[in-house]
């Protein structure tokens, strides 16, 4: 992977529906740097959209709590939970303040699986609210990669009746990652 240094997305990307910012994230990198210095890039493989609080398969659709704060606020913020008391599952905030939507990665490159990748990146609720175009810790880059993705169901939200079926999950078709010049 390319680890020139590109400019950091900014946070004005962030504050579009989730709809259009979810396969708009597919292909761009995740920047992760650890407490010891050492920077890794991630790209971007598989994304799922939440968006507000009449979609039941949202954390939001439960109105405002001290778990859903973030999502209230302006896009381009982390937003993490826990799960089965284990594993941290990475979400950026999207949209305009008081309208809670965020995207879910669900993968990147070798590291398939929201769980697997919160534990590869070395999350934890301190990351919760961090603004992603400041942080020293994590943030976005584009290199230019524009690939084709294909849509699905999201998974994991049965409980969440006529939402369950939403084909909001952009998964990157396979030798699709191509790039194209500034």
């Amino acid at each position: 992977m390319n680890f020139a240094i590109l400019e950091r997305i900014k946070k004005a990307l962030f504050e579009q529906d989730v709809l259009e910012l979810a396969p708009r994230l597919i292909g761009k990198l995740i920047v992760r740097k650890y407490d010891d210095g050492v920077i890794e890039k991630f790209r971007i493989t598989e994304t799922e959209a939440y968006r507000g609080e009449e979609d039941l398969a949202c954390h939001a659709s439960k109105g405002r709590t001290p778990r859903t704060e973030v999502m209230y606020h302006q896009g381009g913020n982390v937003y993490v939970y826990l799960i089965y008391g284990k594993y941290w599952m990475l979400n950026f905030v999207t949209n305009a303040t008081d309208y809670p939507a965020a995207v879910l990665i669900r993968g990147v490159e070798e590291v398939s699986g929201p769980g697997r990748l919160g534990s590869r990146l070395k999350l934890d609720k301190t990351f919760y609210g961090e603004d992603l175009e400041n942080s020293s810790r994590i943030w976005l880059e584009d290199d230019g990669c524009r690939p084709s993705y294909s849509r699905f169901r999201r998974i994991g939200v049965d409980y969440a009746g006529e939402w369950a079926k939403k084909d909001w999950r952009f998964v990157v078709k396979p030798r699709s990652l191509t790039f194209v010049p500034f």
